[in-house]
């Protein structure tokens, strides 16, 4: 009996030496390592993803561990493990829900395309994927803009934070939360379309806040005479939506099939060229009082405006000028 006992002492030391080796000795991971743990996963599941991952030594210790300290959930997401750590700290971690962020940068006149390439750089997915959700998914915007053909304009500019458990839908929505948001916050509930598309079509003529509301004034002035707008950025995205933008525009540009050619089609184009930034929005919904019809650069990054085409030919043949005196 004696022996017995010595034997069952021994294997019950083994076991709890076992047990601390496996549970409170650090692991240092190789490098970066991620761990995604979706939602529904199961204990068992987790801890063999974390074993093979190589950030805990032994799946079946840590269950044990679980079981004896089940008092709280692990938490779904993505995980960083780059530092060592033992599986009492890690399984913290996953209580705590302490899941690694991945930032979208979307700056001011961003398109769907540029926000598509973004979340793809963040590795939250293919643009392919991005750009499926921004062309069908217009539900999610279908009592601001009714016939919307995308969610060109109202994916809202903002640094965010996702993670890779959210969908791709997840992502455009909340994005279009921020749109709704801010027109809430400057008052923009009504012709709500056409605000929007002035506003991009501003956002892409100037980075100069203090000149926003000057240059939705011209536009704003040109629907108003029934001028055609003649906006070299609205030509550009429907070059892009066909996939012939080359880089660069061209004269021969300006007679491209496309009802985003403001050259060839009078009034707005007929739908955002881009997505809009706070600043754009409140000068589209609230354009100057000018008498302004032409603008040009000046060659510092500012704008010449013009009330007739003599002065706006004067103001060409200076940023020319200027143009030509700088090389």
């Amino acid at each position: 009996m004696r022996t017995v006992l010595i034997i069952l002492l021994l294997a019950a030391l083994a076991v709890g030496g076992w047990l601390a080796w496996a549970l409170y000795v650090p692991v240092t991971p190789s490098g970066q390592k991620f761990v995604l743990l979706h939602a529904g996963y199961s204990t068992r599941r987790i801890a063999r993803e974390l074993q093979d991952a190589g950030v805990i030594r032994n799946a079946g210790a840590f269950l044990i561990w679980r079981r004896l300290h089940h008092g709280h959930s692990l938490k779904a997401g993505e995980y960083l493990f780059e530092k060592p750590a033992n599986a009492v700290a890690i399984d913290d971690r996953l209580v705590r829900g302490d899941i690694y962020v991945r930032t979208v940068v979307v700056p001011e006149g961003f398109t769907i395309f540029d926000v598509a390439q973004a979340v793809e750089n963040a590795g939250l997915g293919s643009k392919e994927e991005f750009l499926k959700v921004a062309i069908t998914d217009t539900d999610l915007i279908r009592d601001l803009s009714p016939d919307a053909a995308t969610l060109e304009g109202f994916l809202f500019p903002n640094t965010y934070e996702f993670t890779r458990t959210q969908s791709m839908e997840d992502i455009a929505g909340t994005m279009v939360r921020q749109f709704r948001e801010v027109a809430k916050e400057i008052g923009l509930t009504s012709n709500i379309p056409a605000v929007v598309t002035l506003a991009s079509i501003v956002e892409k003529e100037t980075a100069v806040p203090e000149e926003r509301m000057i240059v939705a004034s011209v536009y704003d002035n040109r629907v108003r005479r029934n001028m055609l707008l003649q906006a070299d950025p609205s030509v550009v995205y429907g070059e892009l939506l066909q996939g012939a933008y080359t880089g660069a525009l061209h004269h021969d540009d300006m007679r491209f099939d496309s009802p985003y050619n403001t050259y060839r089609h009078a009034g707005l184009p007929p739908g955002p060229i881009a997505n809009p930034g706070r600043s754009a929005l409140e000068a589209a919904l609230h354009p100057a009082n000018t008498d302004y019809i032409y603008f040009v650069a000046d060659g510092s990054g500012r704008h010449k405006f013009a009330r007739s085409l003599e002065e706006h030919n004067r103001n060409v043949a200076a940023y020319r000028k200027a143009i030509n005196g700088q090389h």
